[in-house]
């Protein structure tokens, strides 16, 4: 097994079991913003793999979403989100995962996105395939957008700015609906493997993606920006999907783009 992948499922395993721990209490809540909250787990979590990741790795960059470890110039760079889903955590709904990538010169190379209340480990290296508890994973073969089931997300600050609502409410008129599970990562690793056919947000950070982004592209999907053009962590908007809809998704997209354009 790729060193990185074994080690990076090692880490993902641990995190899992302080999570699902800390799910199963009362929890403690603390705000980073107006809305946007973070758990005592969010940080033990983050703890554990920063501090593993900087034991086997002393020499990779590490950004981590609450601001563990450290990103010099280096050619291999984790991005680790040590709970994806904190909303949804702290309300008690099981919809969370741990997120980890490993990107060599800001390529994704190694992901892994494990949900511990589902027991589900998404894993890929690239050039591998992609995996789910070990079982190859594809994408799905829907070949219509109005045939096909897509996800978003929505920001937690400048919501009232947001554009996101207009792609909302026009995806839902073109498609068999639109899910809002509240975790980029766990979107992702279903359009990976076959349960969404899309999906789309705007503003997602590289710890949010890297993971995610390499597991639809091993599982034959495509990831772009909404432009179409290639996808950069970070980037301000992403859309993934399974290759079959990725163009019609576009045309709409800009569309709707245009439309939001002359509203301003």
């Amino acid at each position: 097994m790729n060193e990185f992948l074994k080690v990076a499922i090692e880490i993902a395993r641990e995190a899992g079991a302080v999570l699902r721990e800390g799910f199963a209490r009362p929890k403690n809540i603390t705000y980073k913003g107006e809305v946007d909250l973070v758990t005592e787990s969010d940080r033990r979590s983050e703890e554990l793999v920063v501090s593993r990741l900087q034991k086997y790795f002393p020499d990779h960059g590490i950004v981590a979403e609450e601001g563990g470890g450290a990103a010099p110039r280096t050619k291999y760079c984790w991005h680790v989100d040590p709970l994806d889903g904190t909303t949804n955590f702290a309300h008690g709904y099981p919809c969370f995962a741990v997120s980890i990538g490993l990107a060599e010169d800001d390529k994704p190379i190694v992901g892994v996105v494990f949900n511990p209340v589902a027991d589900e480990l998404f894993t890929a290296v690239r050039g591998e395939g992609a995996f789910l508890n070990q079982k190859r994973i594809r994408v799905s073969r829907v070949e219509k957008l109005a045939q096909s089931l897509v996800a978003t997300g929505f920001p937690t600050h400048l919501r009232k700015k947001s554009a996101n609502m207009e792609y909302y409410w026009q995806f839902t008129l073109r498609t068999h609906g639109v899910r809002r599970d509240g975790s980029a990562a766990l979107d992702l690793c279903s359009v990976a493997s076959g349960r969404f056919d899309a999906y789309w947000e705007f503003g997602l950070n590289s710890w949010d993606t890297a993971a995610g982004v390499l597991l639809v592209e091993e599982a034959g999907g495509m990831v772009t920006d909404l432009a179409g053009q290639p996808y950069r962590l970070g980037g301000p908007s992403l859309i993934s999907s399974n290759g079959g809809i990725h163009r019609e998704l576009q045309q709409v997209a800009a569309g709707i783009a245009e439309h939001v354009a002359k509203q301003e």
